[in-house]
């Protein structure tokens, strides 16, 4: 502080040396406990604490006389004292300990001030590299470090704290219960003034904190307390009363420095440090529940509060200073130090995380305008992505996106300048529509490297698909990079690449998050349909960098060759639109392939159109070279749109499956496309039997749908009709019969909304599912196509019922088992004779099997008598029980599988192991009879088995192991997200477990699961692969059991057959030709 320091110059007459170990042996005796705590009434304590301080003062002023050492450190006080300013004695003994006490530690800064300047360390022998330095004198060792802490403490507790104003820092008698002993026993009335007692406890830590030893004790533990005294010293505004005595008021310098002093404070600690200890004094709500400092307060003055929202602003302008703020508040809710656990768990609190997200986007009112403070505060928000360290970069990036979305929803006009703009700046430089200067388009030279390059994908991923905020201004500014970032995730697929993936997930946000006209757009840029969309520059190339990056540079002067210009240029475009392909697989649930897959069936109709109805004009002889130039060079492009066109509609086709159409309304207007080109085709007499059987599966399509494959409601019948006038045209122009008559059929039905069928439709609707699945039927229709409306609208409960059935099926009720009949099988499966019960559960099973619909009405009665004949111990029961479980969940596996997994989870405690092997057992045929339908159950079926392979039974283990095998060899490549996960599992059984049996088991899985992938283990289980084979040969040396050893043998034959293949796959004799545009 700039005020004049007691004791800051040395004694103007020459003092003996005095040591530092007599000050600290003074200080511990001032420490010393006193008196007698075996009395609990509180103004016992109060006695106690006060018969202390006195004693302590007295055994100090006696050691002083007693000897000489003691008598060398009274001169050293009583020099420093007769400088001091401030009044020493007082009634209060907490004051007169006080100033006794900060005598002391002066004398200690002086001493060990005076020790670092008479210090000469001697030169340092080379000889001896292993030699320490010399160790300063005036260091402390850990022991006097502890002692010199606990005396500062003293200093706080009864020199400042007791004099803070209520709301002022934190209450002294909520820290500790000595704390509100203090509290009582201060005597405020006593001179000196209250204030200038606060004024000199912090005059003097602030001087001894001018010492590096001595300030790193003081403000790593008291700074908060010192900073709340100098608020209140500088900054509470004074009361208009009439004054008090001069010498008790603090005077206008005295204030200034105080303020000088705070501020100066301020900038020296650690700025997160001085940012939760002003969050702290400002009052805001408690942080951590566990931190005593931020419960029980009063609320905070508004002056303080002002104040401390105007020094908090400055930090935060300070360079680094939103490092500071964020780091300041996770590490006040927690945390203690920055890398801590607790951090990164505040930093999941997305409460707090949008609390830093609002400070940071609010602009203070110490900045010149939001966009001056957007401008400074924006390079620091973009940095918060890039800290190197793994730790501290998960504590942050959920700050810092939440962050970055808050500043662009709040500020839509100013962030996305500063925040997107430089985030985005590496893919806009190598965009088609930017100009790159004359001084970078030498071949070869660098314009984005790859550091900026990994970074700008890293970042746009986490701002798109980890925050998950599709903002309009997000969309909009990443609208024209997309095909920069399509032309490097091409690029990533032709080899090994860490940004792959990201790019992957950032297409797939985008254009999910898009809307649907958008994103089709961004798909025709994509496969070159559009070539007004940005895409890479021409110029510009990908390179692989030397660190396993990527970087962007200008393109190399092209070859003369044109065959390999050519073939470079075809098979780019080739593999350009295979990696399209794989993008458009992961977005088939979302509708957005079905609505691009559309898109191009239009586009062919009209190039259909156009071809049929262009009549190519030969050019006359007076036509100029230029223009017959012109002419052949639009010829040519026509040519390469429609090559395109069928090229991508091919991948389409190849790629996609069947599932590629989400909705009624997406199969619509493939039908309505495909009813357009036949007609087209029509009218220019250019039918072809292509035509005509594509042609006959759409309306064959429609059939099914109007048959009762899919449930209609009356806005699908809206979107049928859309269907009308086309096949109108088409029953009136198509020259075949049958055709014509189906058409016609196909109206009255959609027109009537499926209450008239008619048996040609019926037919079609079967005929198409024959050719997709021949094990789908629909019934023969018992009645004619005169049926009138009222009967067959009779028919549509059965329909729903059973979609495979049509509107012609007769509503009679189902013929076989009788309600008797049923009751009287259902009471013989609870009879005590074991062949009665066995019977009646063997023909349950069979009516089940059959799908009898009496029966399958009380499968919830089913379920719970299988479930309780699993209980019973005779084979033949149980057996019976197994079979009509499994075959009921074939049924109604959604109902069904949710409690045999359930009971198969459960502890010993609620099921007997037998019971729960008797559950695996059916949970085994249900795996084999759900077939490749099990994917739809993936989730809870491995969870379980997984959950299983850690009970403490082992026949429990065995069981789970052996259905997990089943799952994951029907699984295929959905066995792709949980791969890692299952290998874990199988090596840390196969090495581990102590039961040989469950050892045997999991070698047994590997087995099954190379048997069953065959030749897809390359792909599905290419990251795993080589750890699967490390297991196996560990097994046949190491395992002791010859029956896992015999398993693993097998396994690697398995292993074995696969990679031949896949090293030498057998030659075809194939042909493949290539149309070149």
């Amino acid at each position: 502080m700039a005020a004049p320091q007691p004791g800051a110059a040395a004694p103007s007459g020459v003092l003996e040396p005095c040591g530092l170990e007599q000050i600290l042996e003074a200080l511990k005796l001032l420490l010393s406990p006193g008196g007698s705590g075996s009395s609990s009434l509180q103004n016992t304590k109060h006695d106690v604490l006060l018969e202390t301080l006195k004693s302590n003062l007295s055994a100090l002023e006696a050691k002083f006389l007693k000897d000489a050492q003691g008598k060398k450190l009274k001169v050293l006080r009583d020099e420093i004292a007769d400088k001091a300013e401030w009044l020493q004695s007082s009634d209060d003994i907490t004051w007169s300990f006080t100033s006794q006490t900060l005598l002391l530690l002066l004398c200690l800064k002086e001493t060990m001030t005076r020790l670092a300047a008479d210090f000469n360390p001697g030169t340092p022998n080379p000889r001896t590299p292993e030699a320490a330095p010399a160790l300063s004198p005036d260091t402390l060792s850990v022991s006097q470090q502890k002692t010199v802490q606990s005396v500062l403490q003293f200093v706080v507790t009864l020199g400042v704290c007791p004099y803070l104003m209520p709301g002022v820092g934190v209450p002294l008698r909520y820290r500790t219960e000595f704390g509100a002993v203090v509290q009582d026993v201060v005597r405020l009335e006593a001179s000196p003034h209250a204030t200038r007692r606060l004024y000199t406890c912090c005059r003097v830590l602030l001087d001894l904190a001018q010492h590096a030893s001595l300030g790193s004790l003081i403000f790593c533990r008291h700074f908060g307390d010192i900073a709340a005294g100098l608020c209140q010293l500088g900054f509470c505004p004074t009361k208009r009363k009439a004054p008090a005595p001069v010498e008790e008021v603090l005077t206008e310098e005295e204030r200034t420095l105080s303020r000088g002093a705070l501020r100066d404070i301020l900038d020296q600690v650690y700025q997160p440090l001085a940012v939760r200890e002003l969050l702290i004094l400002q009052g805001g709500p408690p942080q951590s529940c566990a931190d005593v400092k931020t419960q029980l307060r009063c609320q905070a003055p508004a002056w303080l509060r002002r104040l401390c929202g105007q020094l908090l602003s400055e930090r935060l302008m300070r360079p680094n200073g939103v490092q500071a703020v964020v780091r300041g508040i996770l590490e006040g809710a927690g945390a203690r130090a920055a890398g801590g656990g607790d951090a990164e768990a505040t930093a999941a609190d997305w409460r707090k995380c949008d609390l830093i997200a609002k400070i940071l986007a609010s602009c203070p009112q110490q900045s010149l305008s939001p966009e001056s403070y957007y401008r400074d505060i924006c390079p620091q928000i973009l940095d918060l992505f890039h800290f190197q360290d793994k730790l501290t970069a998960r504590q942050f990036q959920r700050v810092a996106t939440t962050t970055f979305i808050t500043m662009l929803r709040e500020r839509p006009e100013l962030a996305p300048e500063h925040l997107l703009r430089p985030m985005l700046a590496p893919l806009h430089r190598c965009l088609s529509t930017a100009e790159i200067p004359e001084s970078d388009m030498v071949p070869g030279t660098i314009l984005v490297t790859e550091e900026e390059l990994s970074r700008c994908v890293e970042d746009v991923f986490k701002v798109c698909v980890v925050a998950n905020e599709p903002l309009p201004v997000v969309l909009d500014a990443l609208l024209p990079l997309l095909g920069v970032l399509f032309s490097l995730y091409c690029f990533t697929k032709q080899s090994v690449s860490h940004i792959r993936s990201l790019c992957q997930e950032i297409l797939l946000w985008i254009l999910v998050k898009l809307e649907r006209k958008k994103a089709v757009a961004s798909l025709k840029g994509f496969s070159g349909l559009d070539k007004a969309v940005p895409s890479l520059h021409p110029q510009c190339q990908f390179r692989a960098a030397e660190h396993g990056g990527i970087v962007i540079t200008v393109k190399e002067a092209l070859s003369n060759d044109e065959d390999e210009a050519l073939y470079q240029k075809v098979s780019s475009e080739q593999s350009q639109m295979e990696h399209l392909g794989d993008l458009l697989s992961h977005c088939q649930q979302c509708g957005l392939a079905g609505d691009f897959f559309i898109f191009c069936l239009k586009e062919l109709s009209h190039l259909v159109v156009e071809n049929e109805a262009e009549v190519n004009p030969s050019p006359s002889c007076s036509t100029s070279l230029l223009e017959l130039e012109q002419h052949q060079a639009l010829l040519i492009e026509d040519q390469e749109q429609k090559l395109l066109v069928l090229q991508v509609l091919a991948v389409l086709c190849e790629r996609m499956s069947e599932q590629i159409f989400t909705h009624i309304t997406q199969v619509v207007d493939f039908v309505a496309a495909t009813l357009q080109r036949a007609c087209a085709s029509l009218a220019h007499a250019a039918e072809s039997t292509v035509e005509s059987q594509t042609l006959s599966m759409c309306m064959g399509l429609v059939a099914v749908m109007l048959g009762g494959a899919v449930q209609l409601k009356s806005s699908d019948f809206a979107v049928l009709k859309q269907l009308l006038p086309l096949l109108e045209k088409v029953s009136n122009t198509y020259p075949d019969p049958v055709i014509q008559e189906l058409a016609v059929d196909l109206r009255i039905t959609i027109s009537t909304h499926g209450a008239f069928s008619t048996e040609a439709v019926s037919t079609a609707a079967q005929r198409t599912l024959d050719k997709k699945d021949p094990k789908w039927k629909i019934e023969e229709p018992e009645q004619t196509s005169h049926d009138t409306p009222t009967e067959a609208a009779q028919n549509r409960p059965e329909q729903e019922q059973d979609p495979p059935r049509t509107g012609q099926e007769s509503s009679e009720p189902p013929r076989g088992v009788t309600t008797e009949q049923l009751r009287e099988v259902l009471l013989s499966a609870c009879d005590p004779q074991i062949p009665t019960r066995a019977a009646a559960l063997r023909t349950l099973s069979r009516w089940v099997e059959q799908r009898e619909a009496r029966a399958l009405e009380e499968q919830k009665k089913l379920l719970q008598i299988f479930l309780e004949n699993l209980e019973h111990e005779d084979t033949f029961v149980y057996l019976s029980a197994i079979q009509g479980v499994a075959l009921l969940s074939d049924v109604y596996p959604e109902e069904i599988l949710v409690d045999l997994l359930a009971k198969y989870d459960s502890g010993k405690d609620k099921h007997t192991p037998e019971t729960r092997m008797k559950v695996g057992e059916v949970l085994m045929r249900v795996v084999r009879a759900l077939g490749d339908m099990v994917s739809k159950y993936r989730e809870p079926l491995i969870h379980t088995f997984l959950r299983g392979v850690k009970d403490p039974d082992a026949a429990h283990r065995a069981s789970s192991l052996a259905n997990l095998g089943e799952l994951c060899q029907r699984l295929d490549f959905l066995l792709g997200p949980v791969v890692h996960e299952v290998t874990a599992c199988l090596m840390a059984v196969a090495k581990t477990d102590s039961d040989v049996q469950v050892r045997r088991a999991a070698v047994h899985v590997v087995v099954l699961l190379l048997r069953g992938l065959s030749q897809k283990a390359t792909e599905v289980l290419s990251d795993v692969l080589k750890d699967l084979y490390h297991l196996l040969k560990h097994v046949v040396r190491l395992e002791p059991d010859d029956v896992a050893k015999l398993h693993a043998q097998l396994a690697l034959e398995e292993l074995d057959e696969i990679m031949r293949n896949f090293l030498f796959p057998p030659q075809k004799l194939e042909k493949k030709i290539v149309v070149l545009p």
